[in-house]
């Protein structure tokens, strides 16, 4: 399975803020947002992956993150010339994707959730094994923001609007999407919205029509933060704070997932924690690996 991170758009809901810088490389904590949908991506053992953000800010991605040798991973990079809409990703990728499966994750969503992995891994089977399509439903209490998933009355999912003014649940779809090859040709027939955009939600929307959409419900343990305000961005950096704070643990560490899923050495991933050591980031990486066997 090939992996997109989409980290476009102009982030005009942080002007100013992202006058200057793609919102995508803010921080979150101690890390940068674009880490943490990454992480996403390592954590469902994607090793292939392709960043897509706007003409000028490519080269920001790519001074950053480089080409993912450093994490076992490899990274390319294209660009997206203006904000036509997320279906647009599987166009612009589709000879990175080739013949693969693949999973689009939004570059300003962060995933935080002790199952997450699993709900990554059963996404995938149902991908490879059934060529079905997989979202994820959160509750969110403003939906109107977002794709809302409507039920019928036996609680089977019938119709996905995006950002309706009368909300048919709380159910929105969040920014993480697994799909079998054919996405990329229902991509093409789509038609741009009122927005003028193409909306992933006809993609969805298709999926759903033909029988292929498996919806998996996020319940209350699983925390879906959607960084596109400034007061979302300051609750996710509070949010992260405190769970690393609590736990001991990092969340979004790239080394660390590298190093867990037998990508990186310990020599690498020691290498790279003292060119940062004199950092909080840094730090735990040494503490927690220098010297012994984990």
């Amino acid at each position: 399975m090939k992996g997109i991170i989409l980290a476009g758009g102009t982030g005009s809901r942080l002007f100013p803020v992202t006058k200057g810088v793609s919102k995508q490389l803010l921080p979150i904590y101690d890390k940068p947002m674009v880490y943490y949908p990454l992480s996403v991506l390592m954590q469902a053992e994607i090793k292939e992956i392709l960043l897509i953000s706007t003409p000028q800010d490519l080269g920001q991605y790519q001074r950053l993150l480089g080409d993912g040798s450093r994490w076992g991973i490899n990274l390319s990079y294209l660009k997206q010339d203006k904000p036509n809409g997320l279906a647009e990703a599987f166009i612009i990728g589709e000879s990175f994707i080739k013949s693969d499966p693949v999973c689009l994750v939004l570059g300003d969503n962060i995933f935080y959730g002790s199952d997450l992995i699993s709900h990554l891994k059963f996404a995938i089977n149902q991908t490879n094994e059934s060529q079905k399509a997989t979202v994820f439903g959160v509750k969110v209490k403003d939906p109107q923001r977002y794709g809302v998933i409507s039920f019928d009355e036996k609680g089977n999912p019938n119709e996905i609007i995006e950002k309706p003014k009368i909300p048919s649940s709380d159910y929105a779809v969040a920014g993480l999407y697994f799909y079998p090859n054919s996405v990329i040709e229902i991509a093409k027939t789509i038609k741009p919205s009122d927005r003028g955009e193409l909306e992933i939600t006809s993609i969805n929307q298709f999926f759903l029509n033909d029988k292929k959409l498996n919806i998996e419900k996020l319940e209350r343990e699983f925390t879906w933060l959607d960084t596109g305000t400034h007061e979302s961005l300051l609750e996710a950096s509070q949010f992260i704070q405190t769970i690393e704070k609590r736990q001991g643990l990092k969340v979004g560490c790239l080394e660390e997932v590298a190093f867990q899923n037998g990508w990186i050495s310990k020599q690498l991933l020691i290498k790279t924690a003292n060119s940062l050591k004199n950092t909080g980031y840094g730090e735990y990486l040494i503490n927690k690996y220098s010297g012994n066997d984990n």
